[in-house]
C-alpha cells in the first residue's frame, strides 16, 4: 500500500456556508493549494462538492502535510489511501493504516456517498473493526479512540484514512480582496498580517526606511519577516519607501511632541496612494489600543483623518502578551525582536503627545507642504518579491 500514491482529503468549513459564492471560494482555495505545493513533484488535484482531493507520491506526504496546515480556508485534512469499493480490500487497507499508525485503541467511522453499495455504514464499521481486532492488538474505544479509521465510499472508489489533521481554518487568501500592510519590523505588524490573511485578504507590505539612520540590517529583518509570512501567502510583495526627507523635515520644523503623529499621517497617505494604484481596498496596521502614545483613541482618530481609505487594525483589542504569543506561534517573534531600529524607533521623541489636536496637525502640514515629497517617495519606492525560496538573512 505505502509504495502507491496517497490522497489528501481536504475539508473546508466556512466555504460551505457561503451560498452563491461557493464555487468562487473553492476555485480560490484550489489555486492557493497549487501555489503552496509548488516544487512537489507530480501532484494531482481535483474537487467535489465538499472535498478537495490531492494525490501525491508517498515520499512527499510529510512535506505536503506540513504545507497544508498553513493554508487558510482548510478546516482539516486526512491522509487517505484509495481502493476499490470491495469489502475485502477495505478490510485489508484499513488494517494496514491501523498498523502503520501504531496506536492501541481505535474506532471506525464510515460515510457512504454510494448508497448502492450493498450494505449499511454500520455494517461496514463492524466488518472492518472485526478484521482489525482479529489481526492486531488493537482494542475498540468508541468514545476517545487514539485512532479514528475513516472510510469514505464513493461511486467507483473508496478511501481509508487515519486521524484528521487540523487546518488553519479561515478564508482563502485573496477571496476578500487586497490590502496594504504597514510593515515596521516589530512584533505587531506581522501578527496583524497573519490575522488579515486568515480573513481572506491578499496583502503586500510597505516599509518606510530612513537610511542612513536605519541600517541595511533593519531592512534584512523586514525581508525575513516577509519570507516567514509566505507560509500563509506564497508570494509577498514588499514596497520599500525612502522616508528620510519627510522624516527630517518633520523633526526639523515640527513640535517634537507631534512628530510621531505627523509621521504616521504621512505614512498612511503614501500607503493609500500605493493602495489606489494597486487596487487595494484597505490599509492594515499593527496598532494595539493604548500600547504607545500614537495608539490612543485621540491619536488614531487624527491619523485616520489623513486618508479616506479604511485602516484595519486587527490586533487593536489584544494586549502585548497576546500579540507576543501569536507571533511565537507563527514563527515571527525571534526575528521581530532582533535589535535593529526602524524609522519609528530611531527618532522617538522624549514626550510624544497622547492627545493630538487635528487643527494643530493641519497647521503643521500646511507649513511643511510636503506633497511633492510624498509623490517623490511613492515614485522612487523599490519593489521586491519574496517567496518561500528567498534567502533568509538571520
Amino acid at each position: 500500500m505505502y509504495d502507491k500514491p496517497a490522497t489528501f482529503v481536504v475539508r473546508y468549513g466556512e466555504l460551505s456556508t457561503k451560498g452563491q459564492n461557493r464555487n468562487e471560494f473553492i476555485k480560490r482555495l484550489r489555486e492557493n493549494i497549487k501555489l503552496h505545493l509548488r516544487g512537489i513533484e507530480n501532484f494531482k488535484i481535483r474537487s467535489t462538492y465538499n472535498r478537495i482531493y490531492i494525490e501525491v507520491q508517498v515520499r512527499a506526504i510529510e512535506e505536503v502535510s506540513q504545507r497544508l496546515t498553513t493554508i487558510f480556508g482548510i478546516t482539516s485534512f486526512s491522509i487517505g489511501y484509495p481502493c476499490a469499493v470491495d469489502m475485502e480490500e477495505l478490510q485489508a487497507l484499513a488494517l494496514d493504516v491501523a498498523l502503520k499508525a501504531g496506536y492501541t485503541t481505535f474506532k471506525v467511522d464510515t460515510k457512504r456517498r454510494n448508497k448502492k453499495f450493498g450494505t449499511s455504514s454500520d455494517h461496514v464499521n463492524r466488518q472492518i473493526a472485526g478484521h482489525i481486532l482479529r489481526n492486531s492488538d488493537y482494542k475498540v474505544d468508541v468514545k476517545t479512540p487514539e485512532l479514528r479509521v475513516k472510510v469514505e465510499i464513493d461511486d467507483d472508489i473508496a478511501y481509508i484514512m487515519g486521524n484528521e489533521i487540523e487546518g488553519a481554518k479561515g478564508l482563502p487568501v485573496g477571496i476578500a480582496g487586497r490590502g496594504i500592510l504597514l510593515l515596521s519590523g516589530g512584533i505587531d505588524s506581522p501578527v496583524a498580517a497573519m490575522m488579515m490573511m486568515k480573513r481572506g485578504v491578499l496583502l503586500e507590505g510597505i516599509h518606510f526606511q530612513a537610511s542612513p539612520y536605519t541600517s541595511e540590517n533593519a531592512l534584512h529583518k523586514v525581508r525575513d519577516l516577509c519570507q516567514i509570512l509566505t507560509k500563509y501567502q506564497p508570494t509577498f510583495r514588499l514596497n520599500v519607501v525612502n522616508f528620510t526627507p519627510i522624516q527630517l523635515a518633520i523633526y526639523d520644523k515640527v513640535d517634537e511632541s507631534y512628530a510621531i503623529t505627523m509621521m504616521r499621517r504621512y505614512m498612511v497617505r503614501i500607503a493609500e496612494k500605493l493602495a489606489l494604484k494597486e487596487k487595494a481596498l484597505v490599509l492594515v496596521s499593527g496598532e494595539s489600543l493604548g500600547q504607545v502614545a500614537s495608539q490612543t483613541l485621540e491619536s488614531i482618530d487624527v491619523i485616520n483623518r489623513a486618508v479616506d481609505m479604511p485602516i484595519l487594525r486587527p490586533v487593536i483589542g489584544l494586549d502585548k502578551n497576546e500579540i507576543i504569543n501569536l507571533s511565537k506561534t507563527m514563527g515571527t517573534y525571534e526575528t521581530s525582536i532582533l535589535p535593529f531600529e526602524d524609522c519609528c524607533t530611531i527618532f522617538t521623541p522624549k514626550a510624544p503627545t497622547t492627545r493630538p489636536k487635528l487643527n494643530r496637525v493641519l497647521r503643521h502640514e500646511q507649513f511643511l507642504d510636503l506633497s511633492d515629497a510624498e509623490e517623490t517617495a511613492l515614485q522612487e519606492l523599490v519593489v521586491e518579491y519574496i517567496d518561500a525560496t528567498s534567502p533568509r538573512f538571520y
